[in-house]
Order: C-alpha cells, then sequence, then structure tokens
C-alpha cells in the first residue's frame, strides 16, 4: 500500500490516465466531473472515506483509462492498494469483495438520481436540492455561479436567473462568492416540486 495525502485542489485523475490503483480514502472528499468540449462541466459523484470511485473501479476492472476528472476537493488522506493486490483481493477476499460491491451498488444509485434529477426533475427543484445539499448548518453555501452550473449540469446564466428568482422570493440571499438560505422550509418544497 502507498500512503495518500494531498492538499485540496490536487488534481488525482484526468481522462485518459491510467490509474493507478484502488484508493481507499479515510479523510476528505473527491470530486468526480466530466467536461464537454464547450467547456461545460458536470459533477458525476463525490467520493469519501468508505466510497468507491465508479471511474477507478471501472479502470481497475475493466482495463479501462479515466474517463472523467477527480480533483481534491479537500484534503485527503487514505492510501493507494496496488492493482494486483485489489485484483487479488476481489477474488480471495469474500469481506472485501462484499464491502467493495455494496459501495459500487450505492454508487449506482447515486447515478439513477443524477439521471433523474436531470431528465426528470424541473430545474429549479434540482437547484433547490444541490443548494440544500452543499449548505453548512447556517444554511451558508460558498459557491460561485460557475460551480452551481456543474453542480446541475446546466448553464451559468440559467442558474443566475434561477437564483435572482429564489431571492425575488425570500428563499434565498446571493452576495459575492456565495449566498445564504433564508428560508429552508420554503426552499424543501422547491426541492420537491411543491412550489
Amino acid at each position: 500500500m502507498t500512503q495518500l495525502k494531498c492538499p485540496a485542489g490536487t488534481v488525482l485523475f484526468t481522462p485518459g490516465q491510467e490509474c493507478p490503483g484502488f484508493v481507499r480514502l479515510t479523510k476528505g472528499t473527491v470530486r468526480v466531473s466530466l467536461t464537454a468540449a464547450n467547456g461545460r462541466e458536470v459533477v458525476l459523484y463525490r467520493v469519501g472515506p468508505g466510497e468507491v470511485c465508479l471511474q477507478t473501479f471501472a479502470c481497475l476492472t475493466d482495463g479501462r483509462t479515466y474517463s472523467a476528472e477527480g480533483i481534491a476537493e479537500t484534503p485527503l488522506s487514505g492510501e493507494i492498494m496496488p492493482h494486483v493486490d485489489f485484483r487479488s483481493a476481489m477474488t480471495r477476499d469474500d469481506a472485501f469483495r462484499t464491502e467493495i460491491m455494496t459501495a459500487v451498488a450505492s454508487r449506482f444509485g447515486d447515478y439513477e438520481q443524477l439521471v433523474e434529477d436531470v431528465a426528470l426533475t424541473g430545474f429549479d427543484a434540482r437547484l433547490a436540492r444541490v443548494l440544500l445539499r452543499l449548505a453548512d448548518d447556517q444554511g451558508r453555501l460558498s459557491i460561485t455561479h460557475d460551480a452551481l452550473a456543474a453542480e446541475t449540469a446546466s448553464g451559468r446564466a440559467f442558474v443566475s436567473r434561477r437564483l435572482r428568482e429564489l431571492s425575488r422570493l425570500e428563499l434565498v440571499e446571493t452576495h459575492r462568492g456565495g449566498l445564504q438560505i433564508l428560508d429552508r422550509p420554503g426552499l424543501i418544497a422547491v426541492s420537491q416540486d411543491q412550489r
């Protein structure tokens, strides 16, 4: 095993890169996203301790290279299990295999939610869900409109327009570099497509 320790902002993998091994995080979060040729980005999922990155899993089990980008969203600690050790553990260690397959199944649930959000949920509900998920305990978010566009699989201008509307409804208050949730129950109602 190789120890992994890196600061927030570290690029862990990019499209076309070979996988160095299976990462087991003990601390921190990795944001995994895709960027189109036109520059639009969509956040696929985040990986934390005890979770599996489907990009890495596909690389290790199917010999692929990465097709997305992984960035340390917070400082990371953990270890990297070499490819050969990962494959051996998947073959011989029932507990390890069960842990990994359970985590992969859970991650597919995240993908199903992403598809549902993008294809079947109105944008305001999708935006409200992201705001509620990313806000701290006081309802604050330090996030740009560009980052919210990536989180909601949309464009920056559309996010800005919808935030102005949520602000007009006194659900949120926007400021440079972030926003404050003013009416959590109201935003929850929007997130459930009830407004």
